[in-house]
């Protein structure tokens, strides 16, 4: 097997098709074929259901191993660049959307100034969302929240964030600055789908006080649960960076006292460690924190604002 083959494999497993293949890796639909039927051939398995579409199991496993052959072989670049004195290559990272929508830009901005030759491909996803994908290689690394548990994983607290219900103006709970989770299991409430890491947050939240919360509805994506409580489909309870930043008279947030902290933590791999290029994105990414944090509501940096570290 070769490099194309995985690549080609890859592409249709990111892509659906073998035509949405060949437009990412900007080449011909037949070549795509070619390299897969290749693969096939010489693994004596079939990879692609050509009839109903997507990868069969053996494919899926297939693709699982090559995105870590792809992965290390840009690393290998990546390292051997920096004996020449520049720090060149790409670096995949995945990213809560709310983080993403304050450090991003920044972090872009001054990666390109101090590192002009890494390239970093960034995509949005929940937690939930993140995790496997960085454990199958799919990703350098990721910026998630905790708890995570992955024993495979360097995790990095960044910083903490306050927990507050949100709520819009005509909600029964928006006339109030502060309530206790006690009362608040009274109501029902938009929270995550059992078994995301914020969901795991606030039951253990609940737990400590002897209540569980009720659910009005289930949504795995903070930023979807800020819009939904804005607009005035219920309650939720969200990090301070899922706040709306305008139009301040559209929604309540009140303080629940109980509440830990959002902890959003760095994560990735033990072994092999982090490429040049990846170590480099994140030395920009700690220089840009302590400026950055002060100019959010809610976010603390330093060791005492974790209490979760995992």
């Amino acid at each position: 097997m070769d490099v194309r083959q995985l690549t080609a494999l890859v592409a249709i497993a990111d892509h659906g098709t073998f035509s949405a293949a060949a437009k990412a890796l900007f080449t011909v639909q037949s070549n795509v074929s070619s390299h897969v039927a290749r693969l096939e051939k010489e693994l004596s398995a079939t990879l692609v259901d050509r009839v109903n579409g997507g990868l069969t199991d053996a494919g899926v496993r297939v693709v699982e191993r090559a995105r870590r052959v792809l992965r290390e072989l840009d690393d290998i670049t990546s390292d051997l660049a920096q004996y020449d004195g520049s720090v060149v290559g790409d670096v995949r990272l995945g990213m809560l959307g709310t983080t993403a929508r304050w450090l991003l830009p920044r972090l872009l901005a001054e990666a390109a100034v101090t590192y002009p030759d890494v390239h970093p491909i960034v995509a949005e996803g929940s937690t939930s969302v993140l995790i496997p994908a960085l454990l199958s290689g799919q990703y350098s690394a990721a910026i998630l929240h905790l708890p995570v548990d992955a024993p495979e994983l360097t995790i990095e607290p960044l910083f903490a964030e306050e927990l507050m219900l949100l709520t819009g103006p005509e909600h029964p709970l928006g006339e109030r600055d502060e309530i206790g989770l006690a009362d608040l299991a009274d109501h029902r409430l938009l929270i995550p789908p059992p078994g995301a890491a914020l969901r795991r947050v606030l039951d253990r939240a609940a737990r400590s006080v002897g209540v569980q919360l009720k659910a009005q509805a289930e949504i795995d994506g903070v930023r979807l649960l800020a819009t939904l409580a804005v607009d005035g489909y219920g309650a939720a309870i969200v990090p301070a960076t899922a706040v709306p930043q305008t139009q301040a008279r559209r929604f309540r947030t009140i303080r629940v006292p109980e509440l830990p902290p959002r902890v959003v933590a760095l994560a990735y791999h033990r072994r092999p460690p982090p490429s040049a290029a990846a170590e480099a994105l994140f030395e920009v990414l700690r220089a840009c924190l302590p400026d950055l944090a002060l100019e959010q509501h809610g976010v603390r940096l330093g060791s005492a604002a974790f209490p979760l570290m995992r």
